[in-house]
């Protein structure tokens, strides 16, 4: 342990568990990861934070478990339909909400748009520690927003932040955002992972005791992580990831852990000037609109939660001019390269002197592997030049082996193809409807291998 300037003693923390060590290491000691420590103030325990966590330690007595009722949470609506799709159905009395993005992607603009609507029936609570009360104004009135009764606190100490939360009893708080906040009881800088880690424990604290529900804004890196110690995602209750391009108006927001939820709901939002609305067709969104059937395009459906989407995955396959290069947009590079030794091994396709590169449009991110089977036609389709017939859709896992693996909630993915207009499906032998249970107006082509496949589509053309 060093002593910084002023006689402070430093310790070096670890950005992911909070683990500290007395010497900068390459390698965190406590959970593995590199390049994670950084210096910081030893932070020694104050009387005040020995005797909050001797009344925790004796607030609760041992039950079993068979005495505890088990009910459903209460949600409390947000009046924006697709964030309330991200939460799982609303805002939970007493729950935290952890939310991240880039800078500028409309973190700010959502909360804002939501607390003007909660605030009619509900009290509510701004409190911002990026911005003054009258730039918050100013966004206000730019989007006409109703603010009547929508209450705003722009500050940056917890205590005064607690004790105003405590005052006014609101429903729903929103901090703006947790990096920003500091606490009397840390001598550590704002942002710090001392200070965001304790900041983030007395705000939750605060939410599960007085029932009000809290939403947290936090920063994220440059690799698109959420900034601070990870311990921040662990004790929240729902962690949501704001993702889009800054170029373009359509914005995500996916949930990545929801304790009164489905993980992976994601709700569909336009940007436009008068704020976030709301896409009820997202399909839409991912779907080209070509003159005509073109080379390389074919149409999957992918399951985002429990809401499928339509995606339009691109393939251009080319003569390499030098090494072969392989590049993805939305998709996992890895399993490119996994899918096209399959492709040579099992159907006798050969793309190792091209030039492969594949695209999700719309700037979606695909994680799921039920993409596979689409991305491997698509490949075909631009390497032999030739369009995938009009109106079909696919989906299916593509095995090692060669075999086509079944993907999960088939008959709803194909219900909703059904529903666009698309009239073939190319899916898994497994994911065939059950006898008695038909998909109307849609015919289903059902494979078992990756030749099949590329077999398949050739007799189709």
């Amino acid at each position: 342990m060093v002593r910084a300037a002023g006689g402070a003693k430093t310790v070096y923390a670890c950005a992911d568990c909070g683990a500290t060590t007395a010497k900068w290491q390459g390698q965190c000691p406590g959970c593995g990861v590199w390049n994670t420590l950084v210096e910081t103030v030893a932070e020694a325990p104050t009387d005040a934070t020995r005797r909050r966590f001797a009344a925790l330690a004796g607030s609760s007595a041992v039950q079993t478990l068979s005495e505890i009722e088990a009910r459903e949470e209460d949600r409390l609506p947000t009046g924006i339909a697709e964030f309330d799709r991200a939460l799982g159905g609303g805002l939970v009395a007493g729950g935290v909400v952890l939310i991240g993005g880039d800078p500028g992607i409309g973190k700010s603009t959502l909360l804002l748009q939501a607390l003007s609507l909660m605030s009619a029936s509900q009290v509510v609570l701004y409190v911002s520690g990026e911005e003054s009360g009258q730039q918050i104004a100013m966004r206000a009135r730019r989007l006409s927003l109703q603010t009547g009764g929508l209450r705003l606190l722009a500050e940056i100490n917890l205590e005064k932040i607690v004790a105003t939360v405590q005052a006014t009893r609101p429903q729903v708080a929103v901090i703006d955002s947790i990096q920003t906040l500091w606490s009397e009881a840390l001598s550590s800088a704002p942002g710090s992972v001392a200070q965001v880690r304790e900041c983030a424990a007395q705000l939750t604290r605060l939410a599960k005791q007085s029932g009000v529900t809290v939403i947290l804004v936090g920063h994220v890196t440059k690799e698109g992580a959420l900034a601070g110690p990870r311990v921040l995602e662990h004790i929240v209750d729902t962690v949501l990831y704001f993702e889009g391009d800054t170029h373009s108006s359509f914005r995500l927001i996916r949930a990545v852990k929801n304790r009164y939820g489905a993980v992976n709901e994601i709700g569909v939002f336009a940007m436009t000037d008068r704020g976030l609305k709301g896409v009820s067709n997202p399909s839409a969104i991912f779907l080209s609109q070509h003159g005509s059937d073109v080379p390389g395009s074919c149409v999957l459906v992918t399951q985002e939660g429990t809401r499928p989407l339509l995606v339009e995955i691109q393939a251009l396959v080319d003569q390499a001019h030098g090494n072969p290069r392989r590049l993805t947009v939305g998709l996992d590079a890895q399993r490119l390269a996994m899918l096209l030794a399959v492709l040579h091994r099992h159907a006798g396709i050969v793309c190792f002197d091209q030039d492969v590169f594949v695209n999700a449009v719309g700037g979606v991110k695909i994680g799921e592997p039920a993409a596979d089977l689409a991305v491997l036609l698509a490949i075909v389709s631009s390497l032999k030049n030739r369009s995938l017939p009009a109106k079909l859709i696919v989906f299916g896992e593509v095995g090692l082996a060669g075999e086509i693996r079944p993907a999960p909630r088939g008959q709803e993915r194909l219900r909703e193809a059904a529903k666009l207009g698309f009239t073939r499906a190319m899916i898994p032998e497994a994911n065939q409807p059950r006898p008695g249970v038909s998909v109307p107006e849609i015919e289903i082509i059902a494979v078992r291998r990756a030749d099949e496949a590329v077999r398949r589509l050739r007799e189709l053309e």
